[in-house]
């Protein structure tokens, strides 16, 4: 672990490991669970405060890609090569398989909760199944036609879904699932998309280099172009700036930018990359109520920057690089996973607190 400032310092609490790869790994909403899944099919639920495994699923030999808890906490749900989507309920003792959703020869790579029901979406192919978790039925499949869903984010406020691949996005009124959506074109791809939880912006990582951001209330969207390749991922802080506006990060190859709307239209968005990382970059994420990013990446490094700004912490326990990260909801822990299994959780507490402690 590397400190370049005393400020939010860090420091590793807790290590455990899965066999392979991980894949995804995600606190639920409530705090008390944290669960990650690997490429080799594991699923580990992890109960705090003390860190108690369990493993939900053994090695199944087909990746499990994607993983998210419902918005409170009650459902975690998984979906990967094998076609299936498997729900846990979380409600009452230990966690209770209660449903296993069959789609052969489909790989669903991409599942995302309702941020206000239990309605759960997740890709299959060309479409976009919605599937209620309180009614064990599906609520409605979405066809993206022109392409493989790369990826899909709901808006905070529960009201619309968007999907996107191949020629841009689609957005769906989730009051309304018959209507017409509402098209986002580019020429390219769009293969990351998220909402602002003020949910005034979407914005868009594309296959040709560039990031797209418009607000929601006006169809002329800004386009950022420079980047070193596709841009993979975004994130949203949950704080504005002074003017209203949360900052936008975005990691394309080795480089992290973030962007802070400027009060000069005709600047529209302002960027500052920030250095250091010297592989692919995997992760991104905001802490909760908090101007701090952090970012993992293939180099071995999970950096922590100042507002988006200055590096203040590199912290370190994956040799062969980290593949995803997730803060814990109040944003006191930071919990990432490696190319190599491991599992390590840092936390920002007053000296002499911390958690147990687990060897490989």
């Amino acid at each position: 672990m590397v400190k370049t400032s005393s400020q939010q310092e860090f420091k590793q609490g807790w290590r455990d490991g899965l066999s392979d790869y991980v894949t995804a790994i995600a606190w639920s909403t409530d705090g008390h669970f944290l669960a990650a899944c690997s490429a080799a099919g594991e699923v580990v639920l992890i109960s705090l405060p003390n860190f108690q495994s369990t493993l939900l699923q053994t090695e199944t030999g087909y990746s499990v890609d994607c993983l998210a808890f419902s918005h409170d906490g009650k459902f975690l749900a998984i979906g990967g090569q094998d076609g299936q989507v498997k729900l846990w309920s979380l409600q009452s003792g230990g966690p209770e398989l209660i449903t296993t959703l069959e789609n052969k020869s489909v790989w669903v790579d991409r599942l995302c909760w309702n941020p206000t029901t239990h309605e759960l979406a997740f890709s299959l192919g060309k479409y976009v199944q919605v599937w209620d978790a309180d009614t064990q039925e599906v609520v409605t499949t979405l066809n993206f036609e022109a392409s493989t869903v790369l990826d899909l984010d709901w808006r905070r406020d529960g009201k619309y879904l968007a999907l996107a691949g191949y020629q841009g996005a689609r957005v769906w009124n989730t009051k309304d699932w018959d209507a017409e959506e509402e098209t986002l074109d580019i020429p390219s791809a769009t293969v990351a998309i998220a909402w602002s939880p003020d949910n005034q912006f979407i914005a868009k990582g594309n296959l040709d280099s560039t990031l797209s951001v418009m607000e929601w209330s006006n169809p002329a969207p800004w386009l950022m172009r420079g980047f070193p390749g596709k841009v993979r991922q975004l994130a949203w802080s949950e704080v504005p700036t002074s003017l209203g506006v949360p900052l936008l990060a975005s990691c394309s190859g080795a480089a992290v930018v973030v962007w802070e709307r400027d009060r000069d239209e005709r600047v529209g968005w302002a960027s500052r990359i920030l250095g250091n990382h010297q592989g692919v970059v995997r992760a991104i994420a905001f802490q909760p109520n908090s101007l701090l990013l952090a970012s993992a990446a293939e180099d071995g490094w999970v950096a922590l920057w100042h507002r988006g700004t200055r590096l203040i912490q590199a912290l370190t326990g994956a040799s062969n690089g980290f593949s995803c990260l997730t803060w814990h909801p109040q944003g006191h822990q930071l919990a990432a996973g490696g190319v190599d299994g491991e599992l390590l959780v840092w936390y920002q507490a007053p000296r002499g607190q911390g958690f147990g402690k687990r060897k490989f």
